[in-house]
């Protein structure tokens, strides 16, 4: 039999987690971090609440820590993005991230400090044990250990390959105009000629890939503005306001907001306003 005692189980733990936060930081597309980030979630925050809980070993059982900090992260993980929600921060990877990584820290430090008070014969220590099978028994004894074997290592090759091949889901680009105040009301609609309109434009990147995009702007089929290059990587938002001058009179003159892929000469989106363009006063 193999015996593992973890002195403290506390300081592997919060290892990880600053692990998770520099593969996060540095290497964001690395499929590391979701094996990381499994357990940051969904046990981790519960083991440490349990631990600051209950510090002493007679107070609960080792497999009944296991089994509670699953249930207990399961709620603390949306309670903090609740607070996120309705914090200046938002439900963002970041604040998640730190915000998460931040609980397990302090409570992990409550969970030491509390431990400290008592002899250690008395503290909580993790002790692992692994029983090596036996090939002996009956046949049936022995199909069914290679059964539940074989079982183990297909869940495992499996869930290996779910991290290691995510399915990709609709690929697409956001495109989108505002007006000015960030609203959908108060587009402009009579212009001077020569003077400056201004709207708002966003490009959310959903490709799975970065992309490069290059914006036109043309009013009556004229080219007015260009914007090129914008570089956006896999989920990331592009958001300014755009001035655009229009110098032909005329009424219900259509202005398109076209945005092209790097190399494309069609455009892969485009957005469309009616103006009304009168000679200057």
């Amino acid at each position: 039999m193999l015996r593992v005692r973890i002195r403290n189980e506390l300081i592997p733990i919060n290892l990880l987690v600053i692990i998770l936060i520099l593969v996060i930081t540095f290497f964001p597309n690395n499929v590391f971090r979701i094996v990381l980030a499994l357990p940051s979630l969904l046990f981790f925050p519960g083991y440490v609440l349990i631990a600051a809980l209950y510090p002493r070993r007679e107070r609960i059982e080792a497999i009944d820590r296991i089994a509670l900090s699953f249930g207990i992260s399961i709620v603390i993980i949306p309670i903090i993005g609740l607070l996120l929600n309705f914090s200046p921060w938002g439900i963002r990877l970041q604040p998640v991230l730190y915000s998460i990584s931040s609980f397990i820290f302090v409570t992990s430090i409550i969970a030491w400090l509390r431990r400290r008070r008592f002899p250690e014969s008395e503290r909580f220590n993790m002790n692992l044990q692994w029983k090596l099978p036996i090939w002996g028994g009956s046949l049936a004894n022995r199909t069914l250990s290679v059964a539940l074997l074989i079982s183990i290592l297909g869940a495992l090759g499996t869930l290996g390959y779910v991290i290691a091949a995510p399915k990709t889901g609709e690929q697409f680009t956001e495109f989108y105009v505002l007006d000015t105040a960030g609203q959908v009301t108060l587009y402009p609609q009579e212009i001077n000629a020569g003077t400056t309109a201004r709207v708002v434009l966003g490009i959310v990147n959903h490709e799975y890939k970065d992309i490069t995009y290059r914006l036109e702007i043309r009013v009556s089929g004229s080219v007015v503005k260009e914007i090129n290059p914008i570089y956006l990587q896999n989920e990331q938002k592009w958001e300014q306001e755009v001035g655009f001058i229009p110098v032909t009179v005329g009424e219900n003159q259509e202005v398109e907001f076209l945005l092209f892929k790097e190399g494309e000469n069609e455009p892969y989106r485009s957005l469309h306003l009616w103006i009304d363009v009168i000679k200057k006063k």
